[in-house]
């Protein structure tokens, strides 16, 4: 859960839920209806939609925060599994990436944000870049560090550039969280329907998004994203040891992607 103009996809903490009616508050997981019908649910929602979507900006940290702490942080399996409880390291990791200005959010009628649909920028190194540091290097809390060397991990073991040698700049797909008491509204389809227009206006050809969980690498499928990469948590290892192991059915850390117009990719 990091963020800036990261050059890899350590930055991607993607996290879900444990029903398909919890799906609106896991990373980027809460799309909870197939693509194919995304555009009739919007076109329905158009006319009498009690929300309206926004640039999420700086300024909008603290309400943003105030959200993921009350419907996203405790759910999410690797959080859960850990019993992470406060964690202020978490809570920068989340919102670092949105001077970044393509995360979006819906402001209810009555000005509270009732959805997040929180992303980076992946840039592609260049030779003259220094190696980025490592998400666990200087991480002090102790159970969050455990996350955090599991993205490691993933990211020294996996390049999304590899898959795509002609993209310059890859949306990273972080949070998406919706407000439990909106669910039904369509609020993460809109939310990630406005992602992927921004993608489009900036000629973004990839997003990826990292699915801690079951649920939401299931949901994502049905949007038409595929896997490019897996790691089951009972082969992930540290001393001999497993560190993280969430209960089924979140059995893989999973990297799916959706390409926007014609991408070519080598898988």
């Amino acid at each position: 859960m990091e963020l800036k103009m990261e050059t890899v996809s350590k930055d991607s903490y993607f996290s879900k839920w444990n029903t398909m009616d919890n799906m609106d508050n896991y990373l980027i997981s809460s799309y909870y209806h197939p693509i194919a019908n995304l555009s009739q649910k919007m076109e329905s929602l158009k006319v009498n939609r009690p929300y309206r979507v926004e640039l999420i900006t700086e300024k909008d940290s603290e309400d943003v925060l105030k959200m993921l702490k009350k419907f996203f942080f405790k759910d999410e399996p690797l959080n859960h599994f850990l019993n992470l409880g406060e964690c202020k390291e978490l809570e920068k990791y989340s919102l670092k990436c949105i001077g970044e200005n393509c995360s979006f959010k819906a402001v209810h009628d009555n000005g509270d944000i009732i959805g997040v649909f929180i992303s980076g920028l992946l840039k592609r190194p260049t030779p003259e870049d220094e190696a980025p540091q490592s998400l666990a290097e200087g991480c002090e809390h102790p159970k969050f560090k455990k996350i955090m060397q599991l993205m490691d991990y993933i990211d020294s073991n996996f390049n999304i550039f590899d898959v795509y040698p002609d993209a310059n700049t890859i949306l990273d797909g972080k949070i998406v969280s919706v407000n439990t008491n909106y669910r039904g509204l369509g609020i993460a389809g809109v939310l990630t329907e406005h992602t992927l227009n921004y993608m489009r206006q900036h000629d973004i050809p990839v997003m990826h998004v990292l699915c801690s969980s079951h649920y939401s690498a299931r949901v994502v499928e049905k949007m038409g994203f595929h896997q490019v990469y897996e790691l089951k948590y009972a082969d992930y290892k540290v001393n001999g040891e497993n560190p993280l192991l969430p209960a089924e059915p979140h059995v893989a850390a999973r990297i799916m992607v959706r390409e926007v117009n014609n991408t070519n990719s080598k898988i």
